[in-house]
């Protein structure tokens, strides 16, 4: 083999290294990219079975606590949607009704979202904003859409 097809031949085989590295990559970033939907956006279109954040508020009245002692049921709601949730596990000490949520996990078949990880506020100026920017499209109270870009 000539130097310049030896030369050529590992030029090829780096770019083919390269590019399957890249795809590598893709793939693994997307398995980890987590959407955010507040109840109005889960409404409007059909997410699958994937796992995605849903974020709101606490509908006020709605938390419930099983009898097992470490469920507990709560519906989220931007004002115009409202949805189920239920979680099992410790909640956030600063969780509570009519405050802002953020909750991980999947949508069940019966439209129940099962979440594996409750996010609370940490003060009470506080609301994340997605939280805040979705409960301003739906429409919601002025005094509910505090965020900290404000």
């Amino acid at each position: 083999m000539t130097r310049k097809k030896r030369r050529l031949s590992m030029l090829v085989l780096a770019a083919l290294g390269l590019g399957t590295a890249t795809a590598l990559a893709l793939t693994a970033f997307q398995d980890n990219i987590v959407f955010f939907y507040s109840p109005s956006d889960l409404q409007a279109r059909e997410v699958g079975d994937r796992s995605f954040r849903l974020g709101g508020m606490v509908e006020t009245g709605s938390v419930q606590r099983l009898a097992d002692g470490v469920t507990i049921a709560f519906r989220v709601t931007d004002t115009a949607h409202t949805v189920p949730v239920v979680y099992k596990g410790i909640v956030p000490d600063l969780f509570r009704e009519g405050q802002g949520v953020v909750a991980e996990g999947r949508l069940g078949p019966d439209g129940t979202f099962v979440a594996r990880e409750v996010l609370a506020k940490h003060d009470e100026n506080y609301m994340p904003p997605e939280v805040g920017d979705a409960i301003k499209r739906a429409g919601g109270p002025e005094h509910a859409t505090k965020t900290l870009k404000e």
